[in-house]
């Protein structure tokens, strides 16, 4: 049980950590910061490799995440 509580929490932690540096990149790209905002995808796509190698999110969530975030940076929509 105590196994169980300790590994929800650190898969928690991967999701919000996620969460906030796609934040991080929409605030960067939107202030126009291309050095920081290819600081932050970097950041964003290990932080989400991780999370997809020990289970804390489904491997094709990160793979949506990454491309998500790499629209952002190149600017291209849809």
């Amino acid at each position: 049980m105590r196994r169980a509580t300790r590994e929800r929490l650190e898969n928690l932690r991967y999701r919000s950590t996620a969460k906030t540096l796609f934040r991080r990149l929409e605030t960067a790209v939107a202030d126009g910061d291309t050095s920081r905002a290819g600081e932050e995808h970097r950041e964003l796509v290990r932080l989400l490799d991780k999370a997809a190698a020990n289970g804390a999110i489904h491997p094709n969530k990160a793979a949506r995440k990454k491309s998500q975030a790499a629209r952002l940076v190149t600017g291209s929509s849809s």
